[in-house]
């Protein structure tokens, strides 16, 4: 029977969800193999521009992906249908539907969550047609590039790409936290019961505008990112897209499924309190709603997966909060930006999947670029060489402009022994803990639950 929480309410019987599939595009590879590969062997994506003119910026480096091929992963939307960004999401969809070792026909079958974060939807599409409209008049805009711009298309596509019928979509526009996000809103939704599956992560695609932004605040490193370094300069813009199929345990051990981790719970936390600037305290509160809502307590941690910008102010306030939480002794905290880039919406995701790949085969991924630890930050960032180590908790930090902060917590899962500190989470979690931000923040303004695809503009 289920336990009265602190609002009077009671909560309903929760399913255990676990993520069973992966798809990742990044800059350092396509794929869970070769993404796999690219983190354990310290990989990094940067390079110079390609995507757009970069004539008069000082420097122009970027996390960008120069190999991806979109019709190598389309089979029913012609690429010129979707945006970059969507072509991500799309692709990374089929990739973790595929890992997961499902067929189309198994996830059709299934009342599903296509749950996608974003910071620029199709900024890309849209640097274009303003371009466009400058040099030839708003005459020569691109019909086809404008009915792109729209981004419920990051979600729509997957769903039109994989014929659901059966499913609810949302794209949750929270910026740089955007992913951690949508795969908290998927485990609401799968843990209630309200779906059986869900596709959740973020997509974004490197544009002019999100680079030019960033410069011009002087947050651009000119070569690499250096996250906790004494030396760091900025960030470097990335792109790419995260998606985690996730279901509940049950459904997982019914069909026999490899699990790479359990979501164990979320936080979030909106302070609200400067456009641009983080707010140590709260992020202090999120990272303590996570553990809360997951059951667990700080010392259970054995690594933090960073928001880790790399800017100056950035790495010392994160840190900042993390020592308000854990005290003076931290666990390794690192930064796979260091390695992609920022990629806006989809850097939590994509954090997620490399949580989840570092809980299923036993290493901590590097923070790169490294040469000297930033006293005021002092971390173990794990520098330059992943190791090896037996993972049970990790914790992924999403940060984001407007004070949005969202962490996730995942737990290994061994089918050989029942974490029996973790089995029970489910009848004494108090969901109250982020019931309003939740529902603020997504099910109130992102989706409507009146039809199977519409959402909310």
């Amino acid at each position: 029977m289920s336990a009265p929480t602190g609002t009077g309410r009671r909560e309903t019987a929760r399913h255990r969800v676990v993520i069973t599939g992966l798809g990742v595009v990044t800059s350092i590879g396509t794929g869970v193999d070769a993404f796999a590969q690219g983190l354990r062997a310290g990989r990094s994506g940067a390079k110079p521009i390609s995507a757009f003119d970069t004539t008069g910026f000082a420097h122009s480096n970027a996390c960008e992906i120069t190999d991806f091929e979109p019709e190598a992963w389309l089979r029913e939307l012609s690429a010129d249908e979707l945006g970059r960004a969507a072509q991500f999401a799309v692709a990374g969809s089929r990739m973790a539907v595929a890992d997961a070792g499902l067929a189309e026909e198994d996830v059709q079958a299934r009342r599903t969550l296509v749950s996608i974060g974003t910071t620029d939807g199709e900024s890309r599409d849209l640097d274009h047609l303003t371009a466009l409209q400058v040099t030839e008049g708003q005459d020569r805009l691109d019909a086809t590039v404008a009915r792109r711009v729209w981004p419920g298309r990051l979600s729509a596509g997957i769903v039109r790409e994989l014929g659901l019928e059966d499913v609810e979509t949302v794209t949750v526009p929270t910026a740089c936290a955007a992913g951690n996000y949508a795969v908290g809103y998927g485990y609401d939704a799968i843990s209630s019961g309200d779906v059986e599956m869900a596709l959740c992560g973020g997509a974004d695609a490197l544009c002019r505008k999100t680079f030019t932004g960033f410069y011009r605040l002087g947050t651009i490193a000119p070569d690499v990112c250096r996250p906790f370094d004494t030396e760091r300069q900025g960030i470097l813009t990335g792109e790419g897209a995260g998606i985690l199929l996730m279901e509940s345990l049950e459904s997982a051990l019914a069909r026999g499924a490899r699990i790479y981790a359990e979501v164990l719970g979320y936080g979030l936390s909106c302070d609200a309190s400067h456009p641009v600037a983080p707010d140590r305290d709260s992020i202090a509160r999120c990272i303590t709603a996570a553990h809360r809502n997951a059951g667990i307590e700080a010392s259970d941690v054995d690594f933090i997966s960073a928001h880790g910008t790399g800017t100056r102010a950035n790495d010392v306030t994160e840190v900042g909060a993390i020592r308000q939480v854990f005290g003076d002794e931290l666990p390794r905290t690192v930064s796979i930006k260091s390695m992609i880039g920022h990629t806006m919406g989809a850097a939590s995701a994509l954090a997620s999947a490399a949580c989840s790949l570092a809980l299923r085969e036993g290493f901590i991924p590097p923070t790169i670029n490294h040469r000297t630890t930033d006293p005021e930050c002092g971390v173990d960032c794990v520098p330059n060489v992943a190791v090896e180590a037996e993972l049970k908790v990790v914790q992924n930090n999403g940060l984001a402009f407007g004070g949005n902060n969202a962490v996730l917590v995942l737990g290994r899962w061994d089918d050989a022994t029942d974490r029996t500190g973790h089995t029970d989470r489910t009848e004494h979690t108090d969901l109250t803990e982020h019931t309003d931000l939740t529902e603020h923040t997504a099910r109130t303004e992102h989706t409507d639950r009146t039809g199977p695809t519409q959402e909310r503009r």
